[in-house]
């Protein structure tokens, strides 16, 4: 059973019995910013909450119920049916002309080793950490035993039509282009790998 921590005193939007979905986003900040401004963006009435969220060091915390949801996605219908996991990350990079270091949109300084893709007009990605990874997929493994969702994987982070009739794990790039979660950098085979013990089908849409 993976250890969770429970964070912060959200209140939910609705709860809704039947979930179908899980969909995998990133905070495009460091986390303790990303829990900061869901804590007092608003005067603290922030409504886009999403129920996990999980640090780069494999810390997995609990913000919601997982039968809860909040107006995390702009359709009440996908909110409602979906659990939504946050990855700690950084999101794109820049170099930083005549320095050492990167930097992603909010002018957060990254100085690791980075992933060189070109992507929806980006070209430099932060890793995600194998502890990460790994709590991801054990993760969305116990969500889909509780909850009853399929266990079945997008497996890549492109737009696909019809995704929300999908029922198994999606990332938030799966339904528009206009997002970059999840990333190149993420490996989707510890994902698959993890998922019931490798026992894993991937359906098409």
């Amino acid at each position: 059973m993976l250890k969770l921590k429970t964070y912060g005193n959200f209140k939910p939007f609705g709860k809704n019995k039947e979930k179908k979905q899980i969909i995998l986003c990133h905070t495009s900040r460091e986390v303790g910013e990303y829990l900061t401004s869901l804590k007092f963006r608003y005067n603290g009435k922030y409504d886009k909450i999403p129920n996990f969220v999980i640090s780069k060091e494999g810390e997995v915390l609990q913000l919601l119920d997982s039968k809860s949801h909040s107006r995390y996605f702009h359709d009440e219908i996908i909110n409602q049916k979906s659990v939504f996991i946050v990855l700690e990350y950084l999101g794109w990079l820049e170099k930083k002309p005549l320095t050492d270091h990167y930097i992603n949109w909010n002018g957060s300084i990254y100085k690791g080793r980075v992933v060189e893709k070109k992507w929806r007009d980006y070209f430099f990605w932060e890793p995600y950490s194998e502890e990460q990874l790994l709590k991801t997929a054990n993760l969305c493994s116990e969500l889909c035993d509780t909850l009853r969702i399929e266990k079945m994987c997008v497996g890549h982070n492109t737009k696909i039509d019809g995704m929300s009739k999908f029922e198994g794990i999606s990332s938030r790039s799966n339904y528009d282009t206009r997002f970059t979660d999840l990333s190149p950098s993420f490996d989707f085979e510890i994902l698959i790998k993890n998922i019931e013990n490798e026992q894993y089908t991937q359906r098409e849409i």
